[in-house]
């Protein structure tokens, strides 16, 4: 029986086809505290409606603005008009901040470009808004080698991750089999997903408290920057001539 594959660029040269997770592998989305800043204009947009944001607070981890739409979305499920609110004035403040402000994650465009450079598929799969993801990667110069594969959050809450349906479309659209696919996330949201859509899992942990969430929802490898891994690898294993 073959042994799975643990070393993290081994995983990478392996796979043909690889899914980022955006905030987080890709930026920092929400730097300083224009998270909690986001997030309390979404409370204020609760109380306008009548809704007592402590009913969400309460469930949400301070600073996480997309946490208080998920968490709405299940306060209030029938609330179209008011959850539609919510990710309309979310959606625009991620897409101002990826495109002004998010911090880039140090190493990830060099391992983006060598993967594209391997001939790997590539796509993005987040909670995130798409139009946030094209802004960042506009700005990053990178737009073109994700193209038209970005896979954010639609309209109905339900289908965020762990839900593996942005997966399943990426699968879809790049035309890649599950078991030849890795997706590379920070949460254990992205780990549960990725099990529910049979593909491969390296988590990216940079701190100890990410590592132990990834561990415990069974992530068994995983790194805590992407400048270790080596590229020259990647590339090499696509390289015919073996330069």
């Amino acid at each position: 029986m073959t042994r799975p594959v643990t070393d993290p660029c081994g995983m990478l040269v392996a796979a043909t086809c690889v899914l980022f997770d955006f905030d987080g592998p890709l930026c920092r989305l929400f730097p300083g505290r224009r998270g909690a800043d986001v997030a309390q204009r979404l409370a204020g947009l609760l109380a306008e409606s009548g809704r007592d944001p402590a009913l969400v607070a309460g469930e949400v981890v301070r600073g996480d603005p997309l946490g208080v739409l998920i968490v709405a979305s299940k306060r209030f499920p029938e609330e179209q008009t008011l959850l539609t609110a919510l990710d309309d004035l979310l959606t625009a403040e991620e897409e101002i901040l990826a495109a002004e402000e998010a911090v880039p994650t140090v190493g990830a465009a060099e391992l983006v470009r060598a993967l594209e450079a391997a001939g790997k598929d590539l796509a993005v799969t987040t909670n995130n808004s798409a139009r946030a993801v094209v802004a960042y990667l506009a700005r990053q110069g990178l737009a073109p080698t994700f193209g038209k594969h970005i896979h954010g959050r639609t309209a109905n809450p339900a289908r965020l991750k762990p839900d593996p349906d942005c997966l399943h479309r990426a699968l879809e659209s790049t035309g890649a089999k599950a078991e030849e696919t890795l997706m590379i996330g920070d949460s254990a949201a992205d780990r549960i997903a990725a099990g529910k859509a049979e593909v491969g899992f390296l988590g990216y942990a940079e701190n100890g408290s990410k590592r132990d969430e990834l561990r415990g929802a069974g992530a068994d490898v995983s790194v805590s920057t992407f400048t270790g891994l080596r590229l020259e690898r990647i590339l090499g294993a696509f390289d015919p001539e073996g330069s």
